[in-house]
């Protein structure tokens, strides 16, 4: 049994974003700091990548831990409804299904993905290693040399 009324939870429901969340942002704002540069929701692939390296073939997906359920045991975020059991459980698991879809997807193009979750922002050193590491070394920038006047 649901604790709000069906109007009050399509409410917070509307409310819930699929892009451009605070972790998402967060990771947009590291990567760019870092000098990378990038394309966000990227139509054409798979699952709509959270950020895309087109060039590189490589994928970040970010992801909330309780819409995707983080699986690690640490994570206290990813705990599953204890009210409304059938119906969180068929909508979490349907989330989880699509997500390996989407990133097999990718794999079958080539593609390299990572995962970020939710609560692995918080250690921002960490994750800046991680993303590094993924990446690879940020390409030169192309700039254009003045031309001499005659």
């Amino acid at each position: 049994m649901d604790i709000f009324t069906p109007e009050k939870r399509k409410n917070i429901m509307r409310g819930v974003k699929s892009k451009d969340t605070k972790p998402e942002l967060a990771v947009r704002r590291l990567l760019h700091a870092l000098g990378y540069r990038f394309r966000i929701h990227r139509k054409g692939l798979p699952g709509k990548p959270d950020i895309a390296f087109v060039g590189r073939k490589k994928a970040i997906f970010v992801h909330g831990c309780f819409w995707h359920q983080h699986p690690s045991p640490n994570c206290a975020i990813s705990r599953r409804p204890s009210s409304n059991t059938e119906f969180w459980n068929a909508k979490l698991d349907r989330n989880i299904e699509r997500d390996l879809v989407q990133q097999k997807g990718l794999l079958d193009m080539g593609w390299q993905v990572l995962v970020i979750w939710e609560c692995e922002i918080e250690d921002l050193d960490a994750l800046k290693e991680r993303l590094q590491e993924f990446l690879g070394p940020r390409r030169a920038q192309c700039r254009a040399t003045p031309r001499a006047s005659p």
